[in-house]
């Protein structure tokens, strides 16, 4: 098995759409080490985080975040051991423009 270091996933996310940050590749696994959402705007901001279990449609159960608030030009650095399965997706939402979403962690081959 071979380990690779990596971003997984950066977005300038849309606002009040969900969006795909992250899929997990096909015959991989990923372990997640943090998540970095920066705010932007002059403004308090909010915003979500789900995960789909193998791709799976949305489901209130799959939230990790739901309406968090970032306050006005600043970051929220979330450090979470999360594991995750070949085609798990990882999905954001933000509540305006100005949200960038920032997914760190190792993928295993």
């Amino acid at each position: 098995m071979a380990d690779a270091i990596k971003v997984l996933g950066q977005l300038d996310a849309a606002a009040t759409t969900s969006e795909t940050l992250y899929t997990v590749p096909d015959l991989n696994l990923t372990t997640v080490s943090s998540l970095v959402v920066c705010n932007r705007n002059g403004s308090a901001e909010t915003f979500r985080v789900s995960v789909h279990v193998e791709g799976a449609v949305a489901n209130v159960k799959q939230y990790l975040y739901y309406d968090k608030e970032v306050p006005a030009n600043d970051s929220l650095a979330i450090i979470i051991g999360m594991t995750l399965n070949q085609a798990d997706v990882v999905k954001v939402y933000a509540g305006g423009t100005g949200m960038s979403f920032n997914l760190f962690g190792v993928e295993t081959s």
